[in-house]
């Protein structure tokens, strides 16, 4: 099947190809060491006894904190998710809200927030002087500073000794790190990594690959621990290659550049996003149905945005609405592939989730996805007339009806142990986490994008709006949405804490998308416009294994 060529106007964009080819279609798993998961089980059952081994025993409680936070940035933290649970649940029992006292103030307060717990901020009033300024003495301790800088990067709204403390250790960090002459070549590195993303919003794989080499350098590192990284790192990366291997095979059939050549072929790069959303074992089904969603779902949003003419997308999103293969002939040549592998993936999630006895949990997927093309044709409509939206309305229509909700919804739904429908009411609810998630996702991708996207009359972004409803210039307004962005952080940070509707990890979920976007356009689309620097993060999770 290949694009019909026709005589009419259209807002055609020359998208970058695919950089990886068929290179994890020639991918053949490697068969796993003989042993090797008895080992990693011994290591696990080593680290376990370690951490409860410090509970009862107060002067071991700051190692204790150690080990937790060593073991969830070595990646290796859903190994001991009941031994950390219990860890922390123990010392905040111990120690309560702000009655944590000596060295380790800035760890504590950061694992515990992390997990769940509300400590208070007003713990760091001993880092102030009389007159309210930040101790000189702390100028002088860069690991203090590293510490304080990451806490306060877990600040909700209002907590101004946290901005504060952030305003007052990056300073510190920053001129540190123009300091050519620092003795601590690591720690040196690290104030530079900190600064470029600090570790809350970073995605764990990515910190795992990072964080191994460097703490393997540190003197008194864990060695049952730095083994059971390495070893964990490449048994799990061995099941995401599986993962990409399958999916790439799938996507070949369709020969996108040839049948959608107007369109982003970005297979791989959704596959880092899903797995970026959530890596662990148990959620390999989601993850490659997600996968496939969002890839679809590019080439779907490159047709209303690039390529469809205002009519053909009433047709295709008429189709959308029966939702019946039926309606493959009725649609123009070049949108029935789309719509074709659209429901194609309609019937196999129909088929596993009929297996897994939770049919009707497929409706709250088709009903996203619907309600995703609608806010399409609006779009498209806007566009068509011209029209501005004001700021409410673009909020209303981008915000939350979204790939974002899409993919959290897809997710869940393949997922073996979300059984009942709590979690869909309280998603469909639109709750704050949700809402200030895709808060992120969405101004991120304007505020890299809108300028190009104008070039082509993309529709108004909500840059423009802004910019209409305001009068201000626009070169003003990246400042004013990056503190937007900052803001729906410490609103995500609130809500992770004081939202007790859904278990943790399901927060952890929708963080984890903002922590995407601040990954895939920060500063540029990278995306779209794959460089070396999303390369190597591809190649460090699906090509290269850790030497042990």
């Amino acid at each position: 099947m290949s694009v019909q060529q026709e005589d009419v106007i259209r807002p055609t964009v020359n998208f970058p190809p695919s950089v990886w080819g068929d290179v994890f279609l020639a991918y053949e798993q490697q068969e796993v060491e003989e042993g090797i998961e008895k080992v990693v089980d011994d290591l696990k059952e080593e680290v376990k006894k370690e951490i409860l081994a410090s509970l009862n025993d107060p002067t071991k409680h700051l190692n204790l904190l150690k080990l937790v936070d060593a073991t969830q940035r070595l990646g290796i933290g859903y190994y001991f998710e009941k031994e950390i649970n219990q860890a922390l649940q123990q010392v905040f029992d111990a120690y309560g809200d702000h009655n944590w006292n000596g060295a380790g103030t800035s760890l504590w307060f950061r694992l515990m927030r992390q997990q769940g717990f509300l400590v208070s901020s007003d713990t760091f009033k001993t880092y102030r002087d009389k007159d309210g300024s930040f101790n000189e003495s702390l100028k002088s301790d860069l690991e203090g500073l590293l510490d304080l800088y990451e806490a306060s990067y877990l600040s909700m709204p209002g907590e101004v000794i946290l901005d504060d403390a952030l305003d007052f250790s990056r300073k510190c960090l920053d001129d540190m790190a123009k300091n050519h002459l620092l003795s601590n070549h690591v720690l040196s590195n690290e104030i530079h990594e900190a600064l470029k993303q600090p570790l809350h919003k970073r995605l764990q794989r990515l910190e795992a690959i990072r964080y191994i080499p460097f703490y393997e350098r540190q003197t008194f590192h864990n060695h049952s621990l730095l083994k059971l990284a390495k070893l964990g790192f490449n048994l799990l990366q061995s099941l995401h290659k599986k993962e990409i291997c399958q999916i790439s095979k799938w996507w070949k059939r369709f020969d996108i550049p040839t049948n959608v050549p107007y369109a982003r072929d970005r297979l791989v790069e959704c596959y880092f996003w899903a797995l970026g959303t959530h890596s662990e074992p148990q959620y390999s089904v989601g993850r490659m149905w997600v996968a496939r969603v969002l890839a679809l779902g590019t080439l779907i949003d490159d047709t209303y945005d690039a390529y469809g003419t205002y009519e053909e997308l009433v047709i295709f999103t008429e189709a959308i609405e029966r939702w019946s293969i039926t309606c493959v002939e009725d649609l123009p040549e070049y949108m029935k592939l789309l719509y074709q592998i659209l429901m194609d993936l309609h019937e196999e999630m129909e088929e596993f989730l009929a297996r897994m006895g939770k049919l009707h949990q497929l409706n709250y997927v088709k009903e996203t996805i619907k309600e995703y093309i609608r806010s399409y044709m609006v779009e498209a409509k806007w566009n068509h007339e011209n029209y501005t939206p004001t700021v409410e309305e673009h909020r209303d229509v981008t915000y939350i009806t979204t790939a974002y909700m899409v993919l959290l919804v897809s997710s869940f739904a393949a997922e073996g142990n979300v059984k009942t429908d709590e979690l869909f009411h309280w998603l469909f609810s639109y709750p704050p986490i949700v809402k200030a998630s895709c808060g992120v996702c969405r101004v991120m991708d304007d505020i890299v994008t809108h300028k190009w996207e104008q070039e082509r009359k993309h529709v108004a972004s909500v840059i423009e709006c802004y910019t209409k409803e305001l009068d201000v210039n626009k070169e003003h307004l990246p400042g004013f949405f990056n503190e937007k962005v900052e803001d729906a952080w410490k609103e995500m940070n609130k809500e992770s804490i004081t939202c007790k509707d859904v278990k943790m990890t399901i927060n952890i979920r929708v963080i984890n998308l903002a922590r995407i976007m601040d990954l895939l356009y920060k500063n540029k689309d990278h995306f779209t416009h794959v460089g070396e620097e999303l390369i190597s993060h591809v190649k460090s999770l699906l090509v290269d294994p850790i030497f042990i």
